[in-house]
């Protein structure tokens, strides 16, 4: 069950930080990459903000905000490794 937890809320987290990154609508969305963002941003950002303010591994709105900012930095370095790839 916790595992479907953590899927789920990363696919909302890779999705609102999709949707602060690059804009758009629910169609246009990298459902792939967005998911992994959210995940990789929430583990990242989540963690170490909620670290940061001293509440520790609870559940927190330091860290929920913290995993959503992790996953709009994942997103921007994976685009700017593609346009860099793409040169």
């Amino acid at each position: 069950m916790l595992i479907l937890a953590i899927l789920v809320w990363g696919f909302l987290v890779g999705w609102l930080a999709w949707l602060i990154v690059r804009g758009g609508g629910f169609r246009e969305v990298r459902w792939p990459q967005a998911v992994a963002a959210g995940l990789i941003g929430s583990f990242v950002g989540g963690l170490g903000i909620s670290l940061l303010s001293g509440d520790g591994l609870a559940l927190r709105p330091s860290g929920l905000i913290g995993s959503v900012i992790g996953a709009v930095i994942v997103l921007l370095i994976w685009g700017a490794l593609q346009r860099r790839r793409a040169r």
